[in-house]
């Protein structure tokens, strides 16, 4: 029975630490050719630097079945975008002001954020 209690009790830490805790460390500027791919749970990279001031296209691959990972949120600019699976959906935005936007699927388990310098 302690047993069970004690795998119980760790499972529910590692749920704790994945959906709310866990933040990938992964980041890269924009470039033309750079996709953000939606897959394992994550987006790759989570951290994406883009020019304030000027307009950018930021693309998706889902290759994620979940239908969480369809959906994809920026509340901050009032984006809200259907991403297809195995294809690349283009975003465009403009006139961004520096800041942080943070980017996430509807229930906030898939997260990223957008920075503008």
């Amino acid at each position: 029975m302690i047993i069970i209690n004690i795998a119980g009790v760790a499972l529910i830490g590692l749920i704790v630490w994945w959906f709310w805790l866990y933040k990938p460390s992964t980041s890269s500027t924009l470039k033309d050719d750079t996709t953000i791919e939606v897959k394992d749970g994550v987006y790759s990279p989570s951290v994406v630097q883009v020019p304030a001031n000027k307009p950018v296209t930021l693309r998706f691959a889902l290759k994620d079945q979940s239908p969480c990972a369809e959906m994809l949120l920026i509340p901050d600019l009032d984006v809200s975008e259907q991403l297809k699976f195995a294809e690349v959906t283009k975003i465009k935005l403009t006139d961004l002001a520096p800041g942080e936007y943070d980017f996430n699927c509807q229930m906030k388990m898939y997260r990223g954020i957008l920075k503008v310098v």
